[in-house]
This record gives structure tokens, C-alpha cells and sequence, in this order.
């Protein structure tokens, strides 16, 4: 294979990190598209591969014997050649740092959108955080992201065995995934309909019980009292007390819409120094701000639902309540891989994008 076969991609471009790795290995394999990756994080204070982003791309090349350049924590030039005949139905992945597992996961998700012929594959993973900065929680991404793809064709299950947190990570995980076996439904999520209940899920380490169950209480006595006054609308909030190496609280709050729609605040983790009240306030505003402007798509939701309309052949739309650097980079990276072209409509209080 001579170098004019590779697609390039300038990695420093858009915003310039992480998830131009993930997505375009994962479109590689998507579209059966050969690539280079240039200038790796070329804008970030340590350009280059990071061990997460290198763990990724092994994980991958790995599990549908496609061919990963010699590469190594701080490349900053790659090239992927897929393989979409043969795939692995197994396989083991070993992560010695608190990297994000949800992260890990997205180019495999992507790329499985067309590994059609396998049954089921099994992804064991030993290692990495179950919640991190800035990446979807598994309760994230079992409870709202995962039950859309269902709808569509492409079927998710994630166990926890072991939670991991920041900085020592050590989770421990089982991802099965069952491909599609028919033609992929599109995603058409523009209207958020009637909410009556919010559900919601605060995992919490055992390192923090030094109070009782005071830390919950007080995050769950919050999130209601904000609900409650500015929509009206009951909440079923639990709260999952866990063992872990490294303390943490991470919590998401999520509310099935008569219409389908799946809302959600997101990952939403606690800090140093921010309380247990302001940690609930902060996490009902974010729920309430796409409930009172009808916004069935949250920000991290739409991000991840781009490579699913981009790839199924029946138009697809969703309605979002603003387009983050993320999603503008996604959609533009996209357009290298395949001429579906994309529209995004602005109106008063949201937008439309539609493919």
C-alpha cells in the first residue's frame, strides 16, 4: 500500500485532542478507510500519544486484526490500515493507569456499528477508571447512550465488577457487544415530549461513609429541592456505596420522555472543596436547563450519536441544545470518511442537526 491509499488527518486541528484518535480509528474501521494521523496533540503542553489514547488504539487494531504503525506514549505520527473481515470474538485489555474505560471503548463502538458477521464479542478490561474528567461514566453510558444504540441495532452491556477513580484507576470491567444483524434504524430525536419522573444514580466510595449516608442525603436533598421548585416533577434517586482504591463521588441523573427521548445531566463528579449541596445544585441546574427548553439531546449524547447518523443510510436528526467543540469537530472530521453531507439549523434556544 503506497501513501497516496492513506487518508491524512492533521490531528492538531478542530480541537486538537484525544477524540480525533478515537473517532478516526474507529471511522477507519467504519468505512474501511486506511489513514495517517499527523501532528498527534500537536497543540497540547505534552504533544503526542498519551498512554490512554495509545491503549485505545491497540485495543482496537487488536480486536479486528487491523494494522497499527509502531507506536509508543508520545508518537505523534501514526498510520491504521482496518481489517473488516476477521475479527477477534475475545479479548483481554490491561490499563495500569485511572484512564477512562468509557473513552477506551468509543472507537470499538464505533467501528462494531458494521462488524455485522460476528455473534458477540466479549472485551474484558483490567484496569482504568469506571469515572473520570471530562469522559462518559459507565452509568452514563449504560443508562442513556447504550439504550439508544439499542433502538437502532447495536446492543451494549457493561459489567462492573470493581469501580475505579481517579488517580489509581484499577477498575475492574466486562463489555459484551452484539453487532447489528440488520440494516441500522436511524436516530430521529427532535422532540422531548412529557417527563414525569427523574432517575438517578450517586456512586459514592466506601473511603467517604465516615459520616454515614450523610454525603447522599445531602447531594439527593439538593438535587430535589431544585427539581422540585423549578419543574415539579418527582425524582427516584439511588445511591450505590462501592469499594475502590482512590475516593470519589460521580453521579448522572437521566428521565425517559413519553416520546423516547433519553435526557441527561451527563457525568457530573465531585471535588475538593464543593460541597455536597453545590454539587446537587449544579447537577439538577444542568437537568433543568434541558427540560425547560425541550432538549431531548444533551451535549455529551449528541457527540456520541454523530457517528450512528453519519453511517445509517436513512436520515437521521436530533435536536441539541447548543453544538460544543466536540460535536463540530466530530461532524467535521466525519466529511472526510463519507459524502453524507450534514446540516446544522439555529434557532432561538436550540439547534437541529440533521443528516
Amino acid at each position: 500500500m503506497n501513501g497516496s491509499d492513506f487518508l491524512e488527518i492533521d490531528g492538531s486541528f478542530g480541537e486538537g485532542g484525544g477524540a480525533i484518535l478515537r473517532l478516526s480509528a474507529g471511522y477507519s474501521v467504519l468505512f474501511n478507510k486506511p489513514l495517517r494521523i499527523k501532528n498527534i496533540r500537536a497543540n497540547r503542553p505534552k504533544p503526542g500519544l498519551r498512554l490512554q489514547h495509545l491503549l485505545g488504539l491497540k485495543a482496537l487494531a487488536n480486536l479486528t486484526n487491523s494494522k497499527l504503525s509502531n507506536c509508543n506514549v508520545g508518537t505523534e505520527e501514526i498510520t491504521f490500515i482496518p481489517n473488516i473481515k476477521s475479527l477477534k470474538s475475545k479479548i483481554h485489555v490491561k490499563i495500569n493507569t485511572a484512564a477512562s474505560i468509557g473513552l477506551l471503548l468509543q472507537p470499538i463502538q464505533i467501528a462494531c456499528l458494521r462488524l455485522v458477521q460476528q455473534d458477540k464479542i466479549n472485551i474484558i478490561l483490567e484496569g482504568g477508571g469506571t469515572f473520570g474528567k471530562w469522559a462518559p461514566s459507565l452509568n452514563y453510558l449504560t443508562n442513556v447512550i447504550y439504550q439508544i444504540f439499542k433502538r437502532s441495532g447495536l446492543t451494549i452491556n457493561i459489567e462492573i465488577k470493581k469501580f475505579g477513580f481517579y488517580p489509581k484507576g484499577v477498575a475492574q470491567t466486562n463489555c459484551t457487544i452484539i453487532p447489528p444483524k440488520n440494516n441500522l434504524k436511524p436516530i430521529n430525536l427532535t422532540n422531548l415530549g412529557d417527563v414525569d419522573l427523574i432517575k438517578g444514580e450517586i456512586v459514592l466510595t466506601n473511603h467517604l461513609k465516615r459520616n454515614g449516608n450523610n454525603i447522599a442525603n445531602r447531594i439527593k436533598k439538593s438535587i430535589n429541592i431544585e427539581i422540585k421548585k423549578t419543574l415539579g416533577i418527582e425524582t427516584d434517586i439511588k445511591d450505590v456505596w462501592v469499594n475502590s482504591l482512590s475516593p470519589g463521588v460521580g453521579l448522572c441523573l437521566w428521565a425517559c420522555s413519553n416520546t423516547g427521548a433519553i435526557v441527561s445531566t451527563g457525568t457530573i463528579l465531585g471535588e475538593k472543596r464543593l460541597s455536597s449541596e453545590k454539587l446537587g445544585y449544579i447537577t439538577a441546574k444542568e437537568m433543568i436547563k434541558y427540560i425547560q427548553n425541550e432538549i431531548p439531546v444533551d451535549n455529551y449524547l449528541s457527540d456520541q450519536l454523530i457517528p450512528l447518523m453519519a453511517y445509517v443510510k436513512a436520515p437521521s436528526s436530533i435536536k441539541v441544545f447548543e453544538i460544543t467543540s466536540h460535536t463540530r469537530t466530530n461532524l467535521e472530521l466525519i466529511k472526510l470518511f463519507t459524502d453524507k453531507s450534514y446540516k446544522i439549523l439555529k434557532y432561538d434556544n436550540h439547534y437541529l442537526i440533521e443528516y
